[in-house]
């Protein structure tokens, strides 16, 4: 017997307007498995109440005669119902403090918790995903910045101004179109020799930057190599009329303190035993895009400390940080917290170690808001739920009354069941001690 399934309306943030299930989605789901659906009604949906009802979904506001409940982002403690399935981004798979009390209120009412960051293939491979459009949104966000901030230096008429913030573009062929004119502004007229050469460095190849570099690949970029990057201007090979783009792999970004041969997996088991070897970089970036997975095992690879050295020297070349990973006092030690979509950007004075919100300051700019996907609502849940469709039928079907070991599931969505009956699953058990 199917669950009737619920989709909540996003409340975490007042600029969420993304969805797990579209209307699309919802209409195959009903006519296809005969799904039963309730959409809880939401004013700023990227997708309209009436969009839900006419693919098949009731509308209301009250999901308490839903089993299954789909969400994008955190709930309020005091929605969870006892003995219900919820699937969403809980961010409690590293002990995140902030959400232990969610967890417990969860574990508390005896719920199911599937979390999508954790359905992956046998790979490990994440299946279900919004990086994609974090990067994209995250890109285009930055050079939106870049032409800002630039402002603030007295270029009034450089070329990234025509640049808007991620969220004011209708879609995302329309952003894409934007930038690729201002790529073709800077190929036909260059650069002030000032800001020569231009350089954008991505940590991290996933999908977050491959989004990202996605959006700069429409300017006239000429990919080179850290090493290069550390040579370009002493070289002299340079051109206004081009965008230096680099790409940081875990072994730019770290190295061994003992001074071994840098060793992937060796980084990955024993992420003590290695120290930062990004700073070298750091003076010859203009752009730098935060875009790798990171958590308080590993070096930093920006610290408030070096930036205060860096200031020490004069006015950097380093003007923008995107960072889209923004995990707050993390890989990026400046950014203390991530930034709303209404308010996304500070300066961060390396000097005072504050940070002032807007454009204006001295200091290094930084983007860290943290529902970067929300930027380009539509194309990112159409994405979302085309990846979590052939999923959504099974977990409805599902008995969740039955031992863990006997619920019939996907194998990539039973991975991903934190909880069963307000129990943490066996491959979860670790997260006790951060309650």
């Amino acid at each position: 017997m199917l669950a009737t399934t619920g989709i909540r309306h996003e409340d975490k943030y007042a600029m969420e307007r993304r969805t797990p299930v579209t209307p699309m989605h919802c209409r195959r789901l009903i006519e296809k498995d005969g799904l039963k659906i309730v959409a809880q009604s939401s004013p700023k949906r990227a997708f309209s109440d009436d969009a839900y009802r006419e693919s098949g979904a009731t509308v209301q506001e009250d999901l308490s005669n839903c089993d299954v409940i789909f969400g994008v982002k955190e709930i309020p403690e005091e929605a969870f119902e006892a003995g219900k399935t919820y699937v969403f981004f809980s961010h409690v798979i590293k002990g995140q403090p902030y959400n232990m009390p969610m967890l417990k209120k969860m574990m508390e009412k005896g719920c199911n918790l599937i979390d999508y960051e954790c359905i992956v293939d046998e790979q490990g491979k994440r299946l279900i995903f919004f990086g994609r459009f974090a990067g994209l949104a995250g890109m285009i966000n930055s050079l939106w910045s870049l032409g800002e901030r630039l402002r603030e230096y007295g270029y009034t008429d450089n070329p990234f101004l025509s640049v808007k913030q991620s969220c004011n573009y209708g879609s995302l062929d329309e952003a894409k179109e934007a930038v690729a004119a201002v790529g073709q502004r800077i190929a036909r007229e260059g650069l002030p020799d000032a800001l020569t050469p231009l350089t954008i460095g991505f940590t991290g190849y996933g999908n977050v930057s491959q989004g990202a570099q996605e959006i700069a690949d429409l300017l006239p970029v000429r990919e080179i190599t850290p090493q290069q990057l550390k040579e370009l201007e002493k070289t002299g090979d340079v051109s206004g009329h081009t965008i230096y783009k680099v790409v940081f792999k875990e072994e730019d970004i770290s190295r061994r303190k003992d001074g071994k041969t840098f060793v992937l997996q060796d980084y990955y088991d024993n992420p003590d035993q290695y120290e930062n070897a990004f700073e070298q970089y750091i003076p010859h970036l203009s752009v730098l895009m935060n875009c790798m997975y990171w958590d308080d095992r590993y070096p930093r690879i920006v610290t408030k400390d070096y930036l205060k050295k860096l200031y020490e020297g004069g006015n950097p070349k380093l003007t923008v940080i995107g960072d889209i990973t923004c995990d707050p006092d993390g890989s990026i030690e400046c950014t203390h917290q991530g930034t709303p979509i209404e308010d996304p950007v500070f300066v961060y004075n390396p000097d005072t170690g504050k940070p002032a919100m807007g454009f204006k300051g001295k200091g290094i700019l930084v983007m860290a808001v943290d529902i970067l996907p929300s930027e380009l609502p539509r194309d990112s849940s159409m994405a979302f739920a085309d990846a979590l469709f052939p999923f959504v039928t099974p977990i409805a079907g599902a008995d969740f009354s039955a031992p863990f070991e006997e619920i019939r599931l996907p194998d990539p969505i039973k991975k991903a069941l934190i909880l069963h009956r307000g129990k943490l699953t066996p491959d979860y058990t670790y997260i006790q001690e951060y309650l």
